[in-house]
């Protein structure tokens, strides 16, 4: 896999933009009961689910990009990271895939997959993962779902390090990890409202 500095900056721009809003919230809630009033309860809310929106995205991205997602990941895991990444927001996911011993690499690919159908509903939907242990699909399904213009050359490596933006640099890593693990990931916008992400292992 040949990551280039570029993206790694890159990369890690995306996980602090990601996290600085739950971790800005808890500081909120700490002023809050320093402050003292009548909003101590309001205070302790706001810190609870902040703080469980920032663990739930580090989880994400640990088993996604880092090393624990490449060889143990469990099904059970990777949905509960998914799970806990989408609580209260407007995309709604739904695992119907039925995995025992995935080969490595197939489920971080899957969260991967399913990062970036969440960037292609901006008005949310739906996320479905299907499939085994042989492959697996993303599906996202809502209003006005589709690739972002800069996602779909990230996705067949012809966006440069050079030319590479915040906004791609998930599906510019995406089909570097696959042909890591020896997997490619199929994208098919071609329905309208419709973008699914298919994940098997590469051809030769």
């Amino acid at each position: 896999m040949n990551l280039g500095i570029r993206a790694v900056e890159l990369l890690c721009s995306r996980l602090c933009h990601d996290l600085v809003g739950p971790v800005g919230a808890v500081n909120n809630g700490v002023e809050l009961l320093e402050e003292g009033g009548d909003s101590g309860d309001e205070a302790l809310d706001l810190i609870a689910d902040s703080a469980q929106t920032a663990a739930a995205r580090l989880r994400l991205y640990r088993v996604a990009l880092g090393a624990a997602g490449g060889q143990s990941l469990s099904a059970g895991d990777a949905r509960a990271a998914l799970e806990g990444w989408f609580r209260g927001s407007k995309v709604r996911l739904e695992w119907v895939a039925a995995t025992q011993s995935p080969r490595p690499g197939l489920l971080k690919l899957a969260l991967l997959a399913a990062l970036l159908g969440e960037e292609s509903l901006p008005r949310g939907g739906t996320l479905t993962v299907a499939g085994g242990d042989a492959g697996l699909s993303v599906l996202a399904v809502g209003t006005g779902c589709g690739l972002r213009p800069e996602m779909a050359p990230a996705l067949a490596g012809e966006t440069t390090e050079a030319a590479l933006g915040p906004r791609a640099v998930l599906a510019h890593v995406t089909p570097l990890l696959a042909a890591a693990y020896g997997l490619s990931v199929v994208v098919d916008a071609a329905v309208p409202g419709e973008v699914r992400f298919r994940i098997h292992p590469a051809e030769g």
